[in-house]
C-alpha cells in the first residue's frame, strides 16, 4: 500500500479547504462546506493510518467524524437560521456586530 499517494490526496483536499475558508468571507453557509472538506481529509488519514498500521481505532474514529460534522452542521444551521431572522441577512461583514 502506498501510504505517499493517500496523504497527498489529504494533503490537497486540506489546503483547497483552508484555501475555500480564506476566499469565501462574504458567506456563513458557504464558509462551511470547505471546513467539511477538510473533515473529509482527516476522515481519510485516520482511515490510511488504521490500515497502515493494521489497527481498528483509526476506523472507529473514522465512523465518528460524521457523526460530529452532522451536529456541527445542524448547530450552525440553527445559528444561520436565528441570525438571518434577527438581522435579515446571514452576510459575514455584519455578523461582526453582534453582541453577546
Amino acid at each position: 500500500m502506498d501510504l505517499i499517494k493517500y496523504f497527498t490526496f489529504s494533503m490537497i483536499i486540506s489546503i483547497l479547504g483552508i484555501r475555500g475558508i480564506l476566499l469565501n468571507r462574504r458567506n456563513i453557509p458557504i464558509m462551511s462546506m470547505p471546513i467539511e472538506s477538510m473533515l473529509l481529509a482527516v476522515n481519510s488519514n485516520f482511515l490510511v493510518f488504521s490500515v497502515s498500521s493494521d489497527d481498528m481505532m483509526g476506523q472507529v474514529f473514522a465512523s465518528l467524524v460524521p457523526t460530529v460534522a452532522a451536529a456541527e452542521s445542524a448547530i450552525g444551521l440553527a445559528i444561520f437560521v436565528i441570525t438571518f431572522r434577527v438581522r435579515g441577512t446571514i452576510a459575514v461583514e455584519f455578523i461582526n456586530s453582534i453582541q453577546g
